[in-house]
């Protein structure tokens, strides 16, 4: 891998630079670390033929990762498609939508496997032999299913009220599975203090600045995807606020080193009504946000004290974006439509991006022949529960001919009336 693109760690808040170790706090402000690059010596040497060249993975754009070698984890990780949503922008209102799909990323179905290939990688690097982390579901999924193929012991630390499927999807890899009473903040919190303590690679904490790097190539994608050009839109759901971020970030790389031409890619933040701190700011003209407690069934996004809430908020306002929320009934919804327009199974958070588009859209916010893009960062097998009561119940019958040409006709009647109240 190219390290030496990577000038080393910058604070984001008073500049001052640090060396590339497992640190994530400037000691002098306290304010959060971040890989910094050499964007004039990666311009030198990338091109979109040379990108275009290599493996669809998220490592086609090495030159924008912080490792120092090849990957140990996470080789087959990204190039997920990017899908024309036609069905889903004729009723939305939009010419030109496009579905970031990440509910079929490898291994676990979800984004955070970008960000766990190269904070896992790059823990291999420094040396540790334990790695953990604090989650909402999709990270422990993914930390525990790299882990195994990184040789690494593991322990996942969550909150006790998370899906079956977000548990049995992380125990089943093997790791040391931690169910802590209460909400993500506070496993957060813990997790900060042990990782102080024991001295492990917390993919989340002390790997922070190098594990949020993955989420840049979710950015990358997209505009390479389009055909080297960025959209006008891009609809992202907000946890600790560093994917759109990060996806922001991304775009502004390609546009320095001259990969796509310049552009204006409004930023807009999706969250749960349950659980708003930074929609809440963004709509309030708030330039911080205030912790709440989480109360959603969106729990892969219910982080009530986002690590990078404030940053979101820079983000959104200084693209021209906005912030907007939706209750788990619209996201539930949300869930529903795009499945039953564009195939496509999101978890919860992904069903919040959906409601949002929508709400922004009648909201003028997003222009009907903008270029907008839908992120769906996880697979809806994850959450079922969330949608048990809205998905209806199948229709049983003994196996006989009669029986089923009986309920051939009860379906016409059925479609009939229904057709009658959508007329009337």
């Amino acid at each position: 891998m190219p390290a030496e693109y990577v000038k080393g760690l910058k604070c984001r808040e008073c500049g001052r630079p640090y060396d590339k170790k497992p640190i994530h706090v400037c000691e002098f402000c306290f304010g959060p670390l971040e890989v910094e690059y050499d964007y004039d010596a990666i311009k030198k040497v990338v091109s979109r033929e040379k990108i275009a060249a290599r493996e669809r993975t998220m490592w086609r754009y090495e030159e924008f990762l912080p490792l120092d070698q090849k990957p140990v984890v996470g080789r087959g990780t990204g190039y997920t498609p990017l899908v024309r949503a036609e069905r889903l922008g004729k009723i939305l209102g939009l010419k030109e939508l496009w579905i970031k799909n990440d509910a079929v990323n490898y291994p676990t179905l979800s984004f955070k496997d970008r960000v766990v290939s190269v904070a896992l990688s790059k823990a291999k690097e420094f040396g540790f032999k334990t790695v953990a982390c604090a989650t909402t579901g999709n990270l422990g999924n993914s930390v525990a299913a790299q882990a195994v193929r990184a040789g690494l012991e593991c322990y996942i630390f969550m909150p006790s009220n998370l899906e079956q499927g977000k548990i049995i999807g992380t125990s089943i890899f093997g790791a040391h599975v931690v169910s802590i009473s209460g909400n993500y903040d506070g496993v957060n919190r813990l997790c900060s203090e042990i990782a102080g303590k024991f001295g492990w690679a917390f993919a989340n904490i002390n790997m922070r600045p190098f594990y949020a790097e993955g989420s840049k190539t979710f950015g990358h994608e997209i505009c390479e995807q389009l055909g080297w050009r960025a959209p006008k839109n891009v609809v992202v759901p907000m946890a600790g606020g560093s994917l759109i971020c990060k996806i922001d970030k991304a775009i502004k790389e390609f546009q320095k080193t001259g990969l796509i031409p310049e552009s204006e890619t409004k930023m807009h933040g999706a969250q749960a009504a349950g659980c708003s701190p930074i929609t809440t700011a963004v709509k309030s003209g708030w330039e911080l946000f205030r912790p709440v407690k989480p109360e959603t069934i969106a729990r892969s996004i219910a982080i009530g004290n986002p690590a990078d809430g404030f940053y979101a908020i820079k983000v959104i306002k200084n693209s021209g974006g906005w912030g907007e929320d939706v209750t788990d009934e619209e996201l539930a919804e949300g869930i529903k439509l795009l499945a039953s327009t564009e195939g496509i199974f999101t978890e919860t958070a992904g069903g919040v991006t959906v409601a949002v588009t929508r709400k922004l859209v009648e909201q003028g916010r997003i222009g009907k022949d903008e270029c907008t893009v839908i992120s769906v960062t996880g697979n809806g097998l994850k959450t079922q529960e969330a949608v048990l009561n809205i998905v209806p119940r199948p229709d049983v019958i003994e196996a006989k001919l009669g029986d089923f040409e009986k309920l051939m006709e009860k379906l016409k009647e059925r479609e009939s009336l229904q057709n009658c109240g959508k007329l009337s």
